[in-house]
């Protein structure tokens, strides 16, 4: 449910947290472009963002290292309404859906929790059903959001000291990227 925030009046918001990725046309490019898009959002307010991690790609493993972050946003929106402006973004950013799972990507807008919910509808399981398994999405969420219970499972933290392993690297922090 939507908690009340001190800065919205009578509005109400929940946190949600977004995974980005990109690993085609510039991707820290992307990221940056996908970031300003997020900040830009109507009902919604960019409230931070983690450091840029360079991640080794997962399952289709025959393409280019992928740049990874995490970002928190502030929103009015539902979650369907929500996931269909990233979706949007994606799209703007020359995302191309042809059905390859883990395949390169111009950008990936992943919604990874909305506030406390668990979802699971046709086009959005929140929490996001991998997030527990993947490195490049909890390192860069822990880094803004490391004692936040994920909905069904336990903390960011637990979850990042049971993930599988993978190469990621700490490429640019928060101020490099952001601005």
């Amino acid at each position: 449910m939507p908690v009340p925030t001190s800065d919205a009046g009578d509005q109400f918001e929940v946190k949600a947290y977004i995974g980005l990725g990109s690993n085609l046309d510039d991707p820290v490019a992307q990221l940056q472009r996908a970031r300003r898009s997020l900040a830009s959002l109507s009902g919604t307010r960019l409230l931070d963002c983690s450091s840029l991690y360079m991640t080794a790609p997962t399952g289709f493993e025959d393409q280019a290292d992928f740049a990874n972050a995490v970002c928190c946003v502030g929103t009015n929106l539902p979650a369907m309404d929500l996931l269909a402006e990233l979706q949007m973004i994606e799209d703007r950013q020359g995302r191309i859906r042809d059905g390859l799972r883990d395949g390169p990507r111009t950008l990936d807008l992943d919604l990874l929790l909305y506030g406390l919910q668990i979802i699971s509808q046709d086009k959005l399981e929140i929490p996001h059903p991998r997030l527990h398994q993947r490195a490049f999405v909890l390192y860069p969420l822990a880094e803004i959001a490391k004692n936040i219970r994920v909905p069904g499972l336990e903390t960011v933290s637990a979850l990042l000291d049971a993930c599988p392993p993978q190469r990621i690297e700490r490429a640019l922090s928060p101020e490099s990227w952001t601005s």
